[in-house]
């Protein structure tokens, strides 16, 4: 879940190159981690929201990262940012977001900004799913005059309310191309599911 400061994770092998990256977001807005190697990566990628990863890397490459990092299951989204341009290799990469250098400061926090607001949508989706969980629940198992009276189902209507409200306004704010890539989510676990 996305802290009120996002942390920010920039990897890669070239020291000059991450800090170059952390200028990006200097403005306060952000908290900033870095790592020179994979392994370091590793030790610090619990705290972040979002990583920016070098594909390439001695030791531990970009994908043995984000290989790790998806077989923890930490809730993080990954931005690779490469000077690899793109294949079919990619298609078995758990990646979020695909960047190739060179890249500007504005590209890196569009990206960020992007993979935050998934991350936020992400969680809506899950807690307003969990609400209507339980309302179902009770419905099923309560009188209508049981629940008018119940406090506690008040609350959760109310619960369900916010987080409706909520979840509109994130994907209102959301760029086309976000929405898009929320859209294509949806069907995609759709898909898996069936």
């Amino acid at each position: 879940m996305v802290t009120a400061q996002p942390t920010v994770l920039l990897v890669d092998d070239e020291r000059d190159v991450v800090d170059v990256y952390a200028l990006a977001f200097t403005n306060g807005d952000y908290t900033v981690l870095k790592a020179y190697s994979g392994e370091e990566a590793l030790e610090l990628v619990a705290d972040a929201d979002v990583v920016l990863l070098d594909r390439r890397m001695p030791g531990l490459s970009g994908q043995d990262v984000l290989d790790e990092i998806r077989e923890r299951g930490l809730d993080v989204r990954v931005a690779m940012v490469t000077a690899v341009d793109p294949d079919f290799d990619i298609t078995d990469m758990a990646f979020d977001s695909y960047l190739t250098k060179p890249v500007s400061d504005g590209e890196l926090r569009e990206t960020v900004d992007e993979l935050l607001t998934l991350a936020e949508y992400d969680q809506q989706v899950r807690d307003q799913f969990a609400v209507a969980e339980k309302i179902a629940l009770l419905e099923a198992e309560k009188t209508e005059r049981e629940l008018d009276e119940s406090e506690e189902y008040q609350s959760l209507q109310e619960r369900a309310a916010t987080l409706d409200e909520r979840t509109s306004e994130t994907v209102g704010s959301m760029t086309q191309e976000t929405f898009e890539r929320v859209l294509s989510g949806l069907v995609d676990d759709e898909e898996e599911r069936d």
